[in-house]
């Protein structure tokens, strides 16, 4: 089994595959011939560049695409009133008396900087499907912590993949 990824998460990685064979691709081939051409290779900076990118942008490739192989597609759905996918929710941490506002993403969306928290992660599993007024408690390595939900939007912004 391999990530959990919504249709618009298939969708957006298509899209960057799609990007990278027809438009990144011939460009970056192009560039490694042009370098090539300067003849010889043994201290040709520009060659090995353009060659590092061109892997990289292969490699980029593969990855999304066993991605798409292996990912099981879930139902982003969810009622109006619960925390679900691409929902932010604001929570109140018990203990300390302080309050923050997360969303609720697939696993390749997560971002704990900018408050992105995957469905996989212990706070996210301890929210989800959970309604305003609720009280949960997350189960984490560092101990465990209530929290209260305070409040429940969507958020339709487009996030990024997860680079690999």
């Amino acid at each position: 089994m391999g990530e959990k990824l919504t249709k618009a998460d298939v969708a957006k990685i298509q899209e960057e595959i799609d990007h990278r064979k027809l438009d990144l691709r011939p460009e970056l081939i192009e560039a490694v011939k042009e370098a090539r051409a300067q003849g010889d290779l043994s201290e040709n900076f520009e060659y090995y560049a353009a060659k590092r990118e061109k892997n990289r942008n292969e490699s980029r490739i593969g990855y999304l695409e066993r991605m798409l192989k292996y990912a099981t597609v879930i139902d982003d759905s969810s009622k109006e009133d619960e925390v679900g996918l691409n929902k932010v929710v604001e929570v109140l941490f018990v203990e300390d008396d302080e309050t923050d506002s997360y969303k609720i993403v697939t696993p390749i969306r997560a971002d704990s900087i900018e408050n992105r928290i995957s469905i996989e992660s212990p706070m996210g599993k301890a929210l989800l499907r959970r309604k305003v007024g609720d009280t949960v408690t997350v189960k984490a390595e560092a101990g465990s912590y209530d929290l209260k939900i305070l409040s429940i939007r969507p958020d339709d912004t487009e996030d990024e993949i997860s680079s690999f």
